[in-house]
């Protein structure tokens, strides 16, 4: 965990924005600001924290924890899948390959759970016996774990817009994926998870259900954006779950605040209090710990120019042209 004096200093300068010199136009999403560089794409993990398709504002250290585990998680699980990780220059950056992502969010899930109209507990209450077109027994009571993990597609919505839910079958059927790949998809997608509640439990942590995104890279199936992050994932703790409490070490903690406050995405949001980015900052940084068993290393200050001296480094070593 940081010490004081390393929340302190980041508290003072949160990183919000990265604008790079010599690498073109910025791309600015949620969360992470992209350059694009030949055949690669520079991602850089800020600290901007959104809810409700709005950015709330800002926590010390979450870009470098997110950027980092997804390293970690891609490295641990290169024998299942191949991904789009280049290099990772800084504590906060990636470089990546360009992939053609396939146009479905892949959601694999462990337990029964959720409030949203897309959650398998909200149309499992109103009677839906087969959700996403498989089929669940009769009794289960929200939070149990499913008898075995599913996966649950949606389309990618646009801005504005909601992703829709489909069955696996439909991504086949409507000419979303090709079947042969869309079952290799399935089939990897189901082995990451295995593979991530592994190593949740032994970090004292239970793996809910999680987010993939897959492309093609030269016609080869990878995953690509984040894997098994409190942002990608939910997750619970293991040992409070067992006494029959839920306890969140995801993002789920920062909309649980604001809805207590009467905000669910409309109108003007509260202010994210300090004691919130502070509890999120450690719960962040706690689950890094937790699942990866090494100590976090806040990045040295000030971040802007260490990640450009970091960036061009990389690109030099790389042989790529910048600008």
């Amino acid at each position: 965990m940081f010490s004081e004096d390393e929340w302190n200093e980041a508290w003072k300068q949160p990183l919000l924005e990265v604008r790079l010199e010599g690498l073109g136009p910025r791309e600015a999403g949620k969360v992470r600001d992209m350059y694009r560089v030949g055949d690669l794409r520079v991602l850089v993990a800020s600290d901007r924290i959104s809810a409700f398709d709005r950015v709330l504002g800002a926590v010390p250290f979450r870009g470098q924890v997110l950027n980092q585990l997804s390293a970690w998680w891609f490295e641990e699980t290169r024998g299942l899948v191949a991904n789009h990780v280049v290099s990772v220059p800084d504590p906060n950056v990636t470089i990546a390959r360009e992939a053609e992502p396939l146009p479905v969010e892949v959601i694999v899930r462990g337990y029964i759970t959720g409030s949203t109209t897309t959650s398998l507990w909200y149309l499992y209450e109103r009677g839906e016996r087969a959700p996403y077109g498989v089929p669940l027994p009769d009794r289960l009571a929200k939070n149990d774990p499913l008898p075995e993990p599913i996966v649950t597609p949606t389309t990618k919505a646009g801005p504005g817009e909601h992703d829709e839910r489909l069955t696996a079958a439909e991504v086949a059927d409507r000419g979303l994926v090709e079947p042969a790949l869309w079952e290799q998809v399935q089939q990897t997608a189901l082995a990451l998870f295995t593979r991530g509640q592994e190593v949740a439990r032994r970090g004292g942590l239970i793996l809910v259900d999680t987010k993939y995104e897959f492309g093609l890279i030269d016609g080869t199936l990878a995953l690509i954006d984040e894997v098994h992050t409190p942002d990608s994932s939910r997750y619970w703790d293991l040992a409070a779950y067992e006494r029959g409490e839920i306890v969140h070490y995801d993002k789920e903690h920062l909309r649980l605040w604001y809805v207590a406050r009467g905000f669910r995405g409309a109108g003007e949001p509260p202010p994210l209090a300090p004691e919130l980015a502070r509890e999120l900052a450690e719960l962040y940084v706690s689950v890094f710990e937790r699942l990866t068993g090494a100590r976090f290393e806040p990045g040295a200050q000030p971040a802007q120019e260490r990640i450009q001296r970091n960036v061009e480094r990389a690109l030099a070593e790389l042989g790529v042209a910048r600008g």
